[in-house]
């Protein structure tokens, strides 16, 4: 019996919960169609909030906070939740044009440091899907890869064993590559190393010290790689391949 009530007030404080989760994302929804973008924005945040609290993210909610942030003119802020709706869900193109569209509004234009072709590509491709999408396929593409095996071993008709056997070749391939993708992914989630600068007007420095030699500025909007820190100083590098350490305070993780 005493389970039982403790299972109903689970289920009780579960549903409440959702409800509220609902009911705050359409108040937020509602305040950005009546042009409320502040208000907007802190029904969002709390949603995000609320989402981090129970261990779930939702690119959508990241997606929605990062549109209501560009409308009320804090471009940094708007970035930086476009940047993590696209790291949920990498294959959205509403995430990516908008992104595009809100570095046009920042100050630092930074040339990307030349990559293999390949590389880009590869990137591209794996940024289709999202890593829950991979390991899906990855599932799917096991299965038939097992049912080329069976038919390899069972059917006695040689067209059909050559078939099997090639395919499965091919199928084994993909479900690696699949696997690939979907651990790359996740890995990229759990282990956040990009930031965005969130500073006005952020030193960047020679060394952890603030009397060190300034190398270059960087501006709010910035998106630059964490490689490593000290103390409240860390180390990053920017698009260009620039490296060079700065404040904690003047960036926010992804």
């Amino acid at each position: 019996m005493k389970v039982f009530k403790y299972i109903s007030s689970l289920v009780l404080f579960f549903c409440t919960t959702l409800s509220f989760a609902q009911s705050t994302v359409e108040s937020a929804s509602e305040a950005y169609r009546s042009e409320d973008y502040k208000r907007s924005i802190q029904l969002y945040e709390q949603v995000v909030a609320q989402q981090i609290s129970e261990g779930k993210e939702s690119a959508e909610i990241y997606y929605n906070l990062g549109n209501a942030y560009f409308r009320n003119g804090q471009t940094a802020k708007a970035i930086l939740n476009y940047e993590r709706a696209l790291l949920l869900n990498p294959g959205d193109s509403d995430i990516r044009h908008n992104l595009r569209f809100a570095r046009t509004r920042i100050e630092d234009k930074i040339d990307t440091s030349e990559r293999f072709f390949l590389t880009n590509g590869i990137n591209n491709f794996k940024n289709l899907f999202n890593s829950n999408t991979w390991a899906t396929l990855a599932i799917v593409f096991f299965i038939a890869f097992l049912s080329c095996i069976a038919a390899f071993l069972f059917v006695r008709r040689l067209w059909i064993r050559k078939t099997a056997f090639y395919t499965g070749i091919v199928l084994l391939v993909v479900l690696i590559v699949a696997n690939i993708f979907a651990f790359s992914q996740k890995n990229d989630r759990i282990n956040r190393n990009t930031a965005i600068v969130m500073a006005a007007s952020a030193s960047i420095m020679t060394s952890p010290d603030a009397n060190s030699q300034e190398l270059f500025r960087l501006h709010e909007g910035t998106k630059v790689k964490l490689n490593k820190t000290d103390g409240n100083w860390i180390e990053i590098e920017i698009a260009n391949g620039s490296v060079g350490w700065t404040s904690k305070e003047n960036i926010e993780v992804i």
